[in-house]
């Protein structure tokens, strides 16, 4: 999970988005004449403030940037070093590509894509709710919207916009003319082989894994109807009324692309409570669901967490000291995930 935020409030539906793209603009300050006032802004509210915002609340700060609150219902990310205008532009699209297709809940909506100094800004309309994290339901009726969410994205089709979108801090669409099996499969080898050092320590038989993996993958059914996938719901990503209707969806972008539904339901059942001391309960718990109610086998369902799992071990710390890590490498000692691929009992 990716931990930037939108903060929400409880401000009732979003409004559309204008008609058409995100306004695009990049603001170039004059060489030469630069007086003291005038020096690059070094902070996002500072970036925010030379925009002509007025930056509020700060309400998250994460891998992709730092979040603001800012005036008229809207808030304002200021996206770390390394994401261009290009990047940016790229997501904004997929964005309104998203909001066409009037989900029963809010997505984000892009209102502008601005540049100051090389600092790529985005605004967008604050969505309505409160995270699902933190509305105090109870917990079948959190189960319940993590379910409806994965639900309604099985109902959505992904469009060029979700094709073109990379994944991770990679460069690269995932897609790139590839079907989803094969390039999340290419994915695994590819981040796995970055990480290598730090998966061997933990997992001896890595090669073998990574084979067993790739060839799960590759045997899943290629060419059908394409979902767009969130790649990251959880439940502060996931926002509800005061009645605990979903009502937004935010955080998109960290594995958000064009594929398989069954994924989502995959990684949503284990990101529900990743280190809780009841996590494998509540994991068992929506893995059944999502093949019960949702229709996605079992196998698959794992296969697809173990592609997360080596995909995406070390984003966190490339050394494999923290939590994240050990959560991913640790679904290798399931019994079920160990004979699913083929691996001796431990």
């Amino acid at each position: 999970m990716n931990g930037d935020s939108a903060g929400p409030v409880d401000a009732g539906p979003a409004k559309p988005t204008v008609e058409g793209t995100a306004e695009v603009s990049s603001v170039q300050e004059p060489t030469g004449g630069r007086t003291t006032a005038e020096e690059p802004a070094r902070t996002p509210a500072e970036v925010l403030g030379r925009l002509g915002y007025r930056p509020a609340d700060l309400l998250g700060q994460g891998m992709e940037g730092t979040v603001y609150r800012l005036a008229g219902g809207l808030v304002g990310k200021v996206w770390n070093p390394g994401r261009t205008l290009a990047d940016v532009r790229r997501h904004a699209a997929f964005q309104t590509e998203l909001a066409a297709q009037r989900l029963p809940f809010a997505t984000p909506e892009p209102v502008a894509v601005r540049e100051l100094d090389g600092v790529v800004v985005s605004v967008e309309r604050e969505l309505p709710g409160v995270p699902l994290s933190e509305a105090g339901l109870d917990p079948a009726a959190e189960h319940a919207a993590i379910l409806d969410v994965v639900a309604v994205l099985g109902t959505t089709t992904a469009g060029p916009a979700a094709r073109a979108l990379p994944v991770l801090d990679e460069a690269e669409p995932l897609r790139a003319g590839r079907d989803w099996p094969a390039a999340f499969a290419d994915l695994a080898e590819r981040r796995a082989a970055a990480s290598r050092g730090p998966l061997l320590r933990a997992l001896p038989e890595l090669d073998r894994i990574l084979a067993a993996v790739r060839d799960r993958l590759l045997a899943l059914p290629a060419g059908g109807p394409e979902r767009v996938v969130h790649g990251d719901i959880c439940p502060p990503n996931i926002l509800v009324d005061r009645g605990g209707r979903v009502v937004a969806l935010l955080d998109w972008g960290f594995l958000t692309g064009a594929g398989d539904n069954a994924f989502d339901a995959a990684t949503a059942a284990g990101f529900f409570d990743m280190y809780g001391p009841a996590a494998r309960a509540h994991d068992d718990a929506l893995l059944a669901a999502m093949t019960d109610r949702l229709g996605h086998p079992r196998a698959t369902l794992l296969t697809y967490r173990a592609a997360y799992s080596l995909s995406t071990a070390t984003i966190y710390s490339p050394t494999g000291d923290d939590g994240h890590f050990a959560w991913c490498v640790g679904l290798f000692d399931r019994p079920e995930v160990r004979e699913l691929l083929d691996l001796p009992p431990r």
